[in-house]
């Protein structure tokens, strides 16, 4: 019988062939905060403790992958009130902590991954996705910038002016467009997207745990400081651009389902 570990929201279900899931139990949208990707970063330590497993699926119950943060909570207001100018995020602390996992690491994305949710599909090495799959970088609609490393991560995935394209247009894209950017690389029938993605892992996990070890530390190279150096940024534009008029219209209008009608204030 596989054997489960909770963190939180997350559950870590030993699978056979060395492989590990790890699921977001947040149905059915898996609205992200700073206690879940906390949880993530807990999760991804202890598979990085245990030599049976080599590689691991990043999965989500419901309907959605990761639909973002939720703007519109109260906990999101009280934490953006609590926080000053200057101070790191809590979250982007956790986020990076999450990229300094040494596995590798293949994302299910059944559904939609937006904003945030973007940005933790990025963070794993390899994403399975589907016709249904959406990505969007939708910033640019609630006033602000990118965030969770998407700067950094994202253009060395598909190339520089891809990514700004998506930046500045805050667009959707879905499975098949995804997958000739490469921001996904396997795409399958909806039904399939988890089993295709244990597949992919198990594939991986086949092979000599100690080479995986290396040649993913050489691949990854400096992301994880690199991470660290973007997310201050990101958050210190996210802190200034949080104070204006154009961010409260932003969380308005995506609310409301309409374009924002923004000030420049």
């Amino acid at each position: 019988m596989s054997e489960s570990t909770r963190f939180g929201d997350v559950v870590v279900t030993d699978l056979e062939g060395h492989v590990a899931q790890v699921e977001i139990q947040r149905a059915p949208n898996n609205f992200f905060d700073v206690e879940l990707i906390e949880s993530l970063a807990d999760a991804f330590a202890m598979i990085d403790a245990n030599d049976a497993v080599r590689a691991s699926v990043l999965c989500a119950d419901g309907k959605h992958f990761c639909a973002g943060a939720n703007f519109a909570s109260s906990s999101d207001r009280e934490q953006r009130a609590e926080r000053r100018e200057g101070e790191r995020n809590p979250l982007y602390q956790a986020a990076v902590k999450l990229f300094e996992n040494r596995k590798y690491v293949v994302a299910a994305i059944q559904g939609a991954a937006v904003g945030g949710g973007f940005g933790l599909a990025m963070f794993s090495d390899f994403r399975v996705g589907c016709p249904e799959s959406r990505f969007t970088a939708n910033f640019v609609k609630l006033g602000f910038t990118p965030g969770f490393g998407l700067t950094t991560v994202l253009p060395r995935v598909i190339g520089a002016h891809a990514a700004n394209e998506l930046f500045a247009t805050g667009r959707r894209i879905g499975g098949d467009e995804a997958l000739k950017l490469g921001i996904v690389d396997r795409l399958v029938p909806q039904a399939e997207v988890r089993d295709a993605a244990i597949a992919f892992a198990r594939e991986i996990a086949e092979n000599a745990p100690l080479a995986l070890l290396s040649i993913r530390e050489q691949m990854r190279g400096d992301l994880a400081a690199a991470v660290q150096t973007a997310t201050d940024r990101e958050n210190t534009e996210q802190f200034r651009l949080q104070q204006t008029d154009d961010y409260a219209e932003g969380v308005r209008a995506v609310a409301e389902r309409r374009p924002g009608d923004f000030s420049g204030r």
